[in-house]
């Protein structure tokens, strides 16, 4: 009997070679998207880096530009923030809050608490101060008379004819014994509040009041400290001027405003604080040595101004 077939043994199953190739190219193509990604990230984050840290332009409203301490500011703004400050001058305080209101500045520096404060009630607006500068005293000026007491009856005297400026002109005068004003007078004071006088008192535009003296138009005048610089008149000139340091003058702090919407940018903020550099401040005293340097913050600006606000809705009725 024959021996039975043997049958060859079975080949071992071979794993295609194009599965393999596959799998390599799946894993190669996972490592890469990580890389990738991973590389992405660090791109997004570097991109966002220098994003924030990007050159920005700023327009600032002033009424004073052609002082030396804004040239020593502008550089300072450029060497330490990478900020290219533009300064639009306005000659008439009516401008400066409508411009930054529609955009045409991204801040202004030219006003004081109460000025804003009656500005926002009056146009309806929510410009807030974001930084403070300094409290300027309201000088009295005459080129007839050293001292208050020697002007004759009946003299000229100019003020502004703003609201604020007028109210404080009017209270700069009562504390010199020139009028009286009803009820002790207030922020708020018109020359309707005159109860009694010693000179007979004119409005005129702030811009216009030192005009107004050098021209002999009148014997006195009130003079707001840019147009008195401005105009040439120096300190020693003034023959009276209220107390800058007194805790009264909190709503006449001099302050940075910005749209609210804008309160917390980080550039606007660094901005306002950046008058306060040692550098910005030699200059500046030397142009207003009579000023006060307030750095009041922010929040208790707009503390202050609400406060303020509240006084100007009042005086409304």
């Amino acid at each position: 009997m024959s021996a039975a077939p043997t049958l060859p043994d079975r080949p071992r199953r071979r794993r295609p070679l194009g599965w393999i190739i596959a799998a390599i190219v799946v894993v190669i193509a996972i490592i890469v998207a990580i890389v990738v990604a991973a590389t992405r990230g660090g791109d997004d984050t570097a991109s966002s880096g220098s994003s924030s840290a990007a050159p920005r332009t700023v327009t600032i409203g002033v009424a004073d530009k052609s002082l030396p301490y804004w040239a020593t500011y502008t550089k300072l703004a450029k060497s330490r923030l990478d900020v290219t400050v533009k300064l639009v001058n306005f000659s008439d305080y009516s401008l400066p809050n409508p411009a930054l209101k529609q955009g045409q500045v991204d801040l202004n520096q030219f006003q004081h608490i109460q000025y804003l404060a009656n500005y926002d009630v009056t146009a309806h607006d929510t410009l807030q101060p974001i930084g403070a500068t300094a409290v300027y005293p309201l000088p009295l000026y005459s080129t007839t008379v050293s001292k208050p007491s020697g002007f004759r009856d009946g003299a000229k005297i100019a003020i502004p004819n703003d609201a604020i400026n007028e109210a404080r002109a009017l209270l700069v005068l009562q504390s010199a014994h020139l009028l009286e004003l009803r009820d002790g007078g207030s922020a708020f004071s018109t020359t309707a509040d005159i109860t009694s006088h010693k000179v007979d008192v004119t409005t005129v535009d702030a811009s216009q009041t030192a005009n107004a003296l050098q021209n002999g138009s009148v014997d006195g005048a009130v003079v707001n400290n840019n147009y008195a610089t401005a105009a040439g008149l120096s300190k020693h000139d003034a023959i009276y001027q209220d107390d800058p340091s007194s805790t009264s003058a909190a709503p006449y702090v001099n302050v940075f405003a910005a749209r609210k919407a804008d309160v917390h940018d980080a550039t606007y903020l660094a901005l306002a604080k950046l008058f306060h550099d040692s550098a910005v401040q030699k200059v500046f005293l030397k142009d207003y040595p009579d000023a006060v340097v307030r750095s009041t913050s922010a929040a208790e600006l707009q503390h202050e101004l609400r406060s303020v606000e509240q006084d100007a809705k009042a005086a409304q009725g």
